[in-house]
């Protein structure tokens, strides 16, 4: 299960981010985990964001201190997926949102990416001393419901959340 490696955004990965959400518009798809790249105008924008938000001291405004990685081919170096971890929860997280968020490019999905990116991003939460990771997702979203099984997850509740139903997770790490 060694397909993948997690990386940290830098300026040398601008146009593989790039091409990631052109394909994520292209598809109309949630481009979910990325740290907000779908809003930014510009990867310089982004990327500011996303530096600010690595540490409690500089956070932007509403959101909590998260690390973005990419999900990266071991074999090709194709930008696979990515994956958000929020080092902590305010109240919309934790009822909503939780400590991970991630999504995979369409051309890569139902290849098991997604599970090997969760099992990688959990890694990184024990670093972080996150001991019980919260997960949610859309009742509809099998495939995320999946994944998240695949590591461990135990289903706690149901939310409902306008007209969808969020399904909260928990994983608990040794």
């Amino acid at each position: 299960m060694n397909r993948l490696k997690l990386v940290l955004p830098t300026p040398e990965y601008e146009e593989k981010l790039m091409d990631y959400k052109r394909e994520f518009i292209e598809n109309g798809d949630s481009m979910d985990g990325s740290a907000g790249l779908n809003n930014a105008e510009t990867f310089e924008e982004w990327y500011s964001v996303f530096l600010d938000n690595l540490k409690e001291e500089t956070v932007r405004k509403g959101l909590v201190p998260a690390t973005t990685y990419m999900a990266i081919s071991t074999d090709n170096g194709r930008l696979i997926g990515m994956i958000d971890i929020r080092h902590i929860l305010n109240e919309y997280l934790l009822n909503y949102g939780g400590h991970i968020g991630y999504s995979i490019r369409k051309s890569e999905r139902k290849q098991g990416y997604a599970t090997e990116m969760l099992a990688l991003a959990l890694k990184e939460c024990a670093k972080l001393n996150i001991k019980k990771v919260l997960i949610t997702c859309d009742k509809e979203n099998i495939a995320s419901v999946k994944t998240m099984i695949n590591n461990g997850a135990k289903i706690e509740n149901e939310i409902p959340e306008g007209n969808r139903i969020t399904q909260r997770y928990w994983i608990t790490l040794d």
